[in-house]
């Protein structure tokens, strides 16, 4: 009987976390935004290396490092996101964003940490991996904020293509540190961006009968695109079309020619994503039409949801318990995330990990002045450490 590797893992964790927090710090006083992290991405390599682990790039700022069995019987993925947002950091920090405009302002530098806590863990107990026929992926997935992102292009490079199950985590600043949020089925939403530009003949305020008023038909699209969707969609889809961004003209008296409206559409189901291009683009037109209007839809689809696997959300919660951290109840969000690129070529579940300090005060992710307990560190790096050994259960155990 092989020896349990837990308590080996635990002592390795704790003597990481340090070093970890520290690594997450540098990353965040230098944030990178998608496709451009190449500072981080170097960061990483060189830790990497420095532990006897062989890192493959992937693509321009990706990198996967394989370990335990070279030809496993199950291979485990662990994926992390490395990018950060363009938004001005507003916490005060001693380790604050030094790039102007750009911040970790969703907690990808302590995804990353913990994920590059959880591999040098797992390298310390590779031989044992091997021995037990497993193979672990570390995945430092580039440009999840972007849409498309960097998973669905890991896709399309064959990253994902001999994995039999991967998890991740996600900071979640209203679960306090040390639980971990988990949850059966559907997690987060799908999420896509709309761009929805008019045009028409502009002219003078005096005269809008002599133009077509682009101005009053796009504040039409704004509001009643969204109330027609609410009335034409099952609302068990949970369908959210909410704009971020609208435009139109640059004086008082002027009917412009052109208006823009971007913004992001979301649903909790998988069926209605798949058509739902072709609805709004449809009833888009609808709206414009008595204005006599040009309108043009550029719809980006970005992700699918996370639909989490019981399987792998029980095995993420035999692991929190090992590492004596507390499993709870979450919600599905309609927020986005591409780690569902991912795990359509796998099963596999994402946890989220509680940020909050006990008794703290509750952030908002995407927020200039998000602050993490740092804590969740080490229970992200042991509840992924200890997912991915997988020691309480066999490898050729069909539970």
């Amino acid at each position: 009987m092989t020896a349990p590797l837990a308590p080996t893992l635990l002592r390795v964790v704790d003597d990481l976390v340090p070093e970890l927090i520290a690594f997450r710090r540098d990353l965040h006083a230098h944030p990178e935004l998608g496709f451009a992290e190449h500072r981080t991405t170097q960061r990483i390599r060189e830790r990497i290396v420095a532990a006897g682990l062989t890192p493959t790039d992937v693509g321009e700022t990706g990198l996967v490092v394989d370990l335990g069995a070279e030809q496993p019987r199950r291979r485990v993925a662990l994926r992390g996101d490395i990018d950060a947002l363009p938004i001005r950091e507003r916490t005060g920090l001693d380790w604050s964003s030094t790039v102007e405009g750009v911040c970790h302002a969703c907690g990808h530098d302590v995804h990353t940490a913990v994920l590059l806590g959880a591999g040098l863990a797992l390298s310390t107990v590779a031989d044992d991996l091997a021995e037990r026929g497993v193979g672990v992926r570390l995945v430092f997935q580039p440009a999840e904020e972007s849409m498309p992102g960097g998973a669905e292009k890991l896709v399309e490079l064959g990253v994902m293509r001999d994995v039999d199950v991967a998890y991740a985590v996600h900071c979640d600043p209203s679960i306090d540190v040390g639980s971990i949020g988990l949850k059966e089925g559907p997690l987060t939403a799908a999420a896509d961006r709309v761009v929805i530009t008019v045009g028409g003949r502009g002219g003078h305020t005096s005269r809008p009968h002599l133009t077509e008023d682009l101005t009053f038909a796009l504040a039409k699209v704004v509001t009643e695109v969204p109330a027609i969707l609410s009335r034409r969609m099952d609302p068990r889809s949970g369908v959210a079309l909410v704009w971020g961004q609208i435009q139109a003209g640059g004086a008082a008296n002027v009917i412009p020619s052109t208006g823009r409206a971007e913004g992001t559409i979301r649903m909790l189901d998988v069926s209605v994503w798949d058509d739902m291009e072709s609805f709004l683009t449809e009833i888009v037109h609808e709206v414009v039409e008595p204005y006599g209007v040009r309108a043009r839809v550029e719809y980006v689809r970005g992700v699918p949801p996370v639909v989490n696997d019981p399987k792998a959300v029980a095995a993420l919660g035999r692991a929190a318990l090992t590492a004596h951290l507390a499993p709870v109840p979450t919600p599905q969000s309609l927020g986005g995330e591409d780690f569902g690129w991912l795990i359509q070529e796998s099963s596999g579940a994402m946890a989220r990990l509680g940020t909050r300090t006990p008794g703290g005060t509750t952030y908002d992710l995407h927020q200039g002045d998000l602050v993490v307990d740092e804590g969740a560190v080490r229970a992200g790096t042991l509840l992924l450490t200890l997912a991915a050994a997988g020691e309480w259960t066999r490898v050729d155990d069909p539970s």
